[in-house]
């Protein structure tokens, strides 16, 4: 498995992916995952989107990501809006964190980068007994008209064509986009599933704005800076519906429990 290098495009990454609905964590809060006073570890946080989600919550948390050029983005808008979330630079497979601290590790949009065998052994290692694991993935949607022409665009300048990212690309069979390999590995680890469902939303776009977004995804990230920006001239070029247009989206949960 190719590993993408998103610091790249930090700051199309950090402007474009602010887009986690409030749906999610009000969907969160009704299957009683309550943040607020929980030690909590978010595991490749890129910019941060998520850990600030959960530090509105009033959860003790802490971001850990392997790039640097994003935790930059991530303590610059800390600053920006008033944040005060530690960072630190760490990866899924050795996070620098200590043993048996958190009550709950999330994990959003990443965990198909990730090395799951030794993942999963880091997880356990840094999570109290019983801890809970949040595994959270989200994207827009196929059938959409500017979807559609995005996808016809890119496939004319990425090698093997538009395919899911990470280790996605290596499974046959998905259940609501999550590999089914995965559930074996979490389950026979000692994380027994506790709910699985998805969120359907919509997110409105400028036309500058798509543009920022799809720099920001691993298509465009792993491309030469001329061939991506040659890429995101031909789609601005291809945009013609009326601003702002409206992106459908889903997110997928997994919510697991460690009980070994």
């Amino acid at each position: 498995m190719e590993k993408v290098d998103f610091g790249q495009v930090a700051n199309s990454y950090a402007r474009s992916r602010e887009d986690i609905p409030i749906a999610l964590m009000e969907s969160l809060q009704l299957r009683n995952i309550i943040f607020e006073g929980k030690k909590v570890a978010d595991i490749g946080c890129g910019t941060g989107a998520l850990t600030r989600k959960i530090a509105m919550r009033r959860a003790d948390i802490v971001g850990v990501e392997p790039s640097e050029n994003l935790l930059e983005q991530a303590k610059i808008l800390n600053r920006v809006k008033n944040f005060m979330i530690p960072y630190f630079v760490g990866a899924a497979e050795n996070t620098g964190l200590q043993d048996s601290q958190f009550d709950m590790v999330t994990v959003m949009r990443a965990w198909h980068w990730f090395d799951r065998e030794k993942a999963i052994r880091e997880m356990k290692r840094i999570l109290k007994g019983n801890g809970t694991m949040i595994v959270i993935d989200s994207g827009f949607l196929s059938g959409n008209d500017m979807v559609e022409t995005t996808f016809e665009v890119l496939c004319k300048f990425v090698d093997g064509g538009i395919k899911p990212a990470g280790s996605k690309a290596e499974s046959r069979q998905r259940i609501n986009g999550f590999p089914v390999e995965w559930f074996a590995e979490w389950q026979a680890a000692g994380f027994e599933l506790r709910d699985f469902y998805k969120l359907k939303y919509s997110v409105h776009f400028t036309r500058d704005a798509w543009l920022e977004r799809i720099e920001s995804i691993s298509w465009l990230a792993g491309l030469e800076d001329a061939v991506r920006k040659q890429a995101l001239g031909e789609l601005s070029s291809s945009i013609t519906a009326k601003e702002p247009f409206a992106i459908p989206h889903e997110c997928n949960v997994c919510i697991l429990k460690l009980v070994d």
